[in-house]
This record gives structure tokens, sequence and C-alpha cells, in this order.
């Protein structure tokens, strides 16, 4: 099984387009198509922040459709359809980039992209287990443990990770670091937590390498466990990704 894993998007149109193509996938009919078979994984966090959210819902929602690849949700996913289902939520962090982009859809339009991401969010799992349990994609990862596990807080942990319960200068929950603690055979790929390079360790990586804060967009390609990237348009923002001391 030949797998092309995607990191956070974040409404990063562009750069998506640019890493298939780096990838070696073809436009079909407006699918992305692998000559040698490979099918597309997402990280989730497909929206907010980046100036093309809606174009990114409606190509991975025609990816999925058509069997093409697999996607699982990020935490600025979970928080858009709560928003499209009429839920109160707070229209901050990114939200109101993609809500702006809605509004400015005729009405038309802006039902079927929420038709679109309605349908997607519910029909894909919280977490994807490809190659027979060799490959596990979580937004920001999953204890060995709790791998063939679905309950509500490990929803909450494959959302948001894991947080140590204090607050960073930026007023951002710290968040733990799961990854050096697993001792697992699955590889974990995983995104959610902004780093300069892809960190690779323990069988686990974290592919989201700030596109949206003008890093890159990175794919890693399994079985071959190589990592692909394309530089982000965008204005770069240091103060947004954490460091790894000794590990990046």
């Amino acid at each position: 099984m030949k797998i092309d894993v995607i990191g956070d998007i974040h409404g990063c149109f562009a750069e998506l387009q640019t890493l298939l193509s780096k990838l070696g996938y073809e436009n079909q009919n407006g699918i992305p198509v692998h000559p040698e078979a490979r099918k597309l994984s997402f990280v989730g966090d497909l929206t907010d922040r980046g100036p093309g959210s809606v174009n990114v819902i409606r190509c991975i929602s025609a990816i999925i459709r058509a069997g093409a690849g697999y996607y699982s949700p990020g935490n600025h996913c979970d928080k858009l359809y709560r928003y499209l289902k009429g839920n109160d939520v707070h229209i901050v962090h990114g939200l109101e980039t993609t809500v702006k982009e809605l509004q400015q859809l005729d009405e038309k339009e802006r039902r079927e992209v929420r038709r679109q991401f309605m349908e997607l969010y519910e029909q894909s799992p919280i977490y994807q287990v490809l190659d027979d349990g060799k490959l596990i994609v979580a937004h920001a990862g999953i204890k060995e443990k709790d791998i063939g596990r679905y309950t509500k807080r490990i929803k909450e942990f494959v959302l948001y990770g894991e947080v140590t319960g204090r607050t960073l200068e930026n007023g951002l929950p710290e968040r733990g670091d799961w990854a050096r603690h697993y001792s697992g055979k699955p590889w974990i790929v995983y995104g959610h937590t902004p780093v300069l390079e892809p960190r690779m360790l323990n069988n686990t990586i974290n592919i989201d390498t700030g596109a949206v804060f003008g890093g890159q967009l990175t794919a890693f390609r399994y079985p071959e466990k190589q990592t692909i990237s394309v530089q982000s348009s965008l204005p770069f923002d240091s103060g947004r990704f954490r460091e790894f001391p000794g590990l990046l």
C-alpha cells in the first residue's frame, strides 16, 4: 500500500496544488491521480487562517468521494463542523477567515460547500487505520494503547493532543510530548503542532510544517518513509513554531 500523507493545509490551496504536482499526481476530471496508484491521506485542519479554505474543502471532498484518498478531521475541522451545524462557537483562531469566504459565496454555492464539508466530516473516522494497522494517521497523534479504540477521551486527544494544563506566553495551551514516549510498531503520522522541519521520532512523524505561517506544506511518503515539502507563499511567523531541542 502506497500512501502520501499530507499535513495541515489550513486553507493553503495553492501550496496543496504545488505539492500534489511535486508528488507526481495528475489531474483527471478534478481528481489527483498518481501513475503508481498511490493514494492520498489528510491529517485534518483543512481550513482556517489561509486564503483558500473553500477550494480546499471542494478538493478534498472530491478526492474522498472518488475513493482516491483518506481523511480524518482536526480540531479546526471539528469547530467548523459545529459552526455549520448552527452551534454557538467563537469565530476566532482562524475560523473567521473561513466564515468570511463562505459569506462571499452566493446562497447556492454556500449550501453546496456546507453539504460537502458536513458529509466529509460525518463519514470520516476520527483517525485512520491503514495498511492493516501498520500506518495510523491521527491529527494530533494517539497513544499506542488507544489504537483501535474510540471513546470521547480518545477523540479529545486525537483532536487536541496532549496538554499539560499550563498556558504559554502567547496564550495558547502548552502541549505535552507524547511522541517521546511512544514505543509501538505502527507508524503514527500526525500534525497539529507546527514545527520548522518534519519531526521523526519513535515511529512517529509530525508533518505540520506550518504552511499557513510561512513554513512549508509537507507530505510523508509511506512505506518509503520520505518527506517531500513545498515552500509557503505566506509571510513567515517564527513565533508560531514549536522547537524540540536536539530532535529536529
